[in-house]
Parts: C-alpha cells; sequence; structure tokens
C-alpha cells in the first residue's frame, strides 16, 4: 500500500495532530494486514516493554553521548558543533520504510522554521545508510539533516538498539523490508523510536522514548517545551 505524504495529503489534512494521522494507519493495518502478522508486531513491542529498554535510555538531567555521523549529502555532523550554536532536537528512527517514522518526520519538517525561532536544531538519526537517508529526504522534501549510524552505534550508546525478533524479522523478509540491505549491514538491528532535546552542555531536557513504534511525541510538545526554555 502507498502512504501518502502530508504533501500529497489535502490541506485539512495537513491540520491533523500526529495522533489523528496514525489513527488513519493503524485502521488500514487493521483492515489489510493478516491477524497472525499483527500480532507478531504486537508481541515484539510487548517483549522490548518487558526488557525495560526504556530504563536503559537517558532521562531527563542525564548527559547524552557526544556522537559524530553524516547527514544524507554525505556530510560530517557532530553534536558538539550543533550544540555550539544552540539547543537540539533528535528524533531516532527506524527507517523510511516505517510509515510511522515517515510520518512523524514529516510532520517534524514542517516546524522546523518554528525549531530554528527558538535558537534549536533538529536532526534525524537512523541505521540505514547515508543513500537511503538521501532517497527519504529527497522524496519526502525533508528540511533537516539524517544521520546515518552504521551499525546502530550512537543508538547502543543511547540504549536505543536491539535486534529485531525472529519471526518478525521473517515477517519483514516476506514484504520486501530487507534491513540488511537498507542498512548496509546483517545485524538486524533497529533503534527503538525515540525523540530528545538537548540543552547547549549536553543534557537532557526532554525525553520521549517508546517501544511502540506506532506512538510517537506531538511537534507541538516539542515546540511547547522549546518555547518554555527560552
Amino acid at each position: 500500500m502507498k502512504w501518502r505524504s502530508l504533501e500529497e495529503a489535502a490541506v485539512a489534512e495537513d491540520a491533523r495532530s500526529l495522533r489523528e494521522q496514525f489513527a488513519g494507519r493503524k485502521e488500514l493495518i487493521a483492515k489489510y494486514v493478516p491477524p497472525g502478522i499483527q500480532a507478531i508486531h504486537a508481541r515484539a513491542v510487548a517483549q522490548l516493554k518487558e526488557k525495560g529498554i526504556v530504563d536503559h535510555a537517558p532521562s531527563e538531567g542525564a548527559t547524552a553521548p557526544h556522537f559524530a555521523l553524516h547527514d544524507h549529502n554525505g556530510k560530517p555532523l557532530s553534536s558538539a558543533d550543533l550544540l555550539h550554536k544552540g539547543r537540539m532536537v533528535i528524533c531516532f528512527f527506524r527507517g523510511r520504510w516505517c510509515p510511522f517514522c515517515v510520518g512523524q518526520l514529516e510532520a517534524m519538517s514542517l516546524i522546523v522554521p518554528q525549531i530554528e525561532r527558538c535558537q534549536a536544531s533538529l536532526i534525524a538519526i537512523s541505521p540505514q545508510t547515508v543513500q537511503q537517508s538521501f532517497f527519504m529526504a529527497d522524496q519526502h522534501k525533508l528540511r533537516f539533516p539524517l544521520l546515518s549510524d552504521p551499525g546502530n552505534r550512537v543508538a547502543r550508546q543511547f540504549g536505543l538498539a536491539y535486534r529485531v525478533p525472529d519471526d518478525q524479522e521473517k515477517v519483514y523478509r516476506q514484504v520486501f523490508i530487507n534491513l540488511p540491505f537498507v542498512n548496509g549491514d546483517e545485524t538486524w538491528e533497529l533503534p527503538v523510536p525515540a525523540t530528545y532535546i538537548l540543552d547547549r552542555d549536553g543534557s537532557v531536557i526532554y525525553a520521549s522514548v517508546n517501544p511502540d513504534y506506532a506512538e510517537r511525541p506531538e511537534p507541538s510538545e516539542i515546540l511547547q517545551r522549546l518555547t518554555m526554555l527560552n
């Protein structure tokens, strides 16, 4: 099925909250994806919650790891350089193949001007290759850097990396979600979706980490927190 981008959607739909947009996608999944497949994905989410992966990720008040990665144009970017200019919003996402990741990043792209007015920058990090990130940025007209995290090294530093369960890997292979090709390695690892706001000193001033990839914070929530800090 084709997931419509915000720019392809009607103007009235653009104003919908991320929760409303995701509700529509969940309805399509419930209608077209076999119950057995849905159960496998639900079980994978439940397992991550049971393992307490969120407990290992930086929370508010913690100091985030420093990192240096390449963006979708192959340009090197470091957290130190970005934080030198102001606060930073980071979205960890799974990849361009995930409709919920696409929805979140399209919605975040629309608020880039407001983020910049708050003296902050926005980046997104995934394990997909630089080329895949370039395709995603170009296709969805994203107005911020997509950073490639080979082998989920940075995601692992943030406590977000996990190995896809075997039954879920089998489903992904059946529907041609080829993570080794998209990510450029054979690990079948992904990051738990997470959104952070870092202060200039690298301290975490906002953290949203959720093993349920179909739940993401509203862009308005990010903007509200940034506005409160100024």
